[in-house]
C-alpha cells in the first residue's frame, strides 16, 4: 500500500520531513522528494513501523537503508542551486530507495548495486512504485559505469578508504560527487569538477557500510 496507514500514513511521512527541516535541510525540491517516496515500501515488513524514524535500518546480507537525514543531506549537497540533478550516477543501490528520491529530481538516474539479491530486490520496488527513470545495474560500484557516463551528479552509499579514481573520471565537468570517506572516522566529502580540476570539501562525520569490490 503506497499510502501507507497508522505508522507508515502520510502523517507519518509529513512528521519525518518536519525533522529533517528541523535539523537543517533548507532545499524545498529535496523536501519535497523525500516526502514523495514512501519510505515503508523499501524497508522489510517487520521494520515498516520505524520506516519513517530518522535512522538507518538493516536490510539483509550486511546492507542497511541509509538514514533519511543523510539521504537529504547528500542530495542537498548535489541540487543546490540547480533546478536538476542531470544525469545522476547511484554507487551501492541497496533497496532502490534513495535512487527512487533521486529518480524525484532527475530524469535520468543510474544506480550500480554489487549484491545481486539486493538488486532484484531494488527492481521490484521500482515497479511497485512505477518508477522507470531509473537504470539498475548488477556492478563493481568502485568502477561506475563508464559506459554511461560521464555524470552532472554522483552520490556514494558506501565508504572508501579513498574518492575511486573511476568515478572522479566519470564525473562531467560542472558536475558534483558526494560520498562517504574513511575506515573507523568518515566525512562525507563534497567534489566539484571544473574545467581547471577538481576541488574537494570535507564536511559531516557520518557511518556508513563499507564500499567493496567485485560482485555477488
Amino acid at each position: 500500500m503506497l499510502n501507507g496507514i497508522g505508522m507508515t500514513s502520510q502523517r507519518t511521512r509529513a512528521r519525518m520531513i518536519e525533522r529533517l527541516r528541523e535539523k537543517g535541510i533548507r532545499n524545498d525540491m529535496v523536501l519535497a522528494a523525500m516526502a514523495a517516496v514512501p519510505r515503508h515500501v523499501f524497508v522489510e515488513e517487520a521494520l515498516a513501523s520505524r520506516a519513517y524514524e530518522d535512522t538507518a535500518l538493516p536490510l539483509g546480507m550486511g546492507q542497511t537503508i541509509s538514514q533519511p537525514y543523510v539521504v537529504a543531506r547528500m542530495i542537498e549537497l548535489l541540487l543546490n542551486g540547480r533546478q536538476s540533478l542531470g544525469k545522476t550516477l547511484e554507487i551501492g543501490a541497496g533497496c532502490g530507495y534513495q535512487a527512487a528520491v533521486l529518480a524525484q529530481l532527475t530524469k535520468d538516474v543510474y544506480a550500480v548495486e554489487r549484491l545481486g539479491p539486493l538488486l532484484e530486490k531494488a527492481k521490484a520496488n521500482m515497479r511497485v512504485l512505477k518508477q522507470f527513470n531509473v537504470r539498475l545495474k548488477h556492478a563493481d560500484g568502485q568502477l561506475g559505469l563508464p559506459e554511461a557516463g560521464p555524470f552532472d551528479s554522483i552520490i556514494v552509499a558506501a565508504a572508501g578508504v579513498h574518492v575511486p579514481q573511476a568515478l572522479l573520471e566519470q564525473l562531467a565537468v560542472g558536475g558534483r560527487m558526494v560520498l562517504p570517506v574513511g575506515t573507523t572516522e568518515q566525512y562525507l566529502r563534497f567534489i566539484e569538477r571544473s574545467a581547471q580540476g577538481y576541488s574537494e570539501t570535507r564536511l559531516d562525520a557520518v557511518r556508513f557500510v563499507p564500499l567493496l569490490s567485485g560482485t555477488q
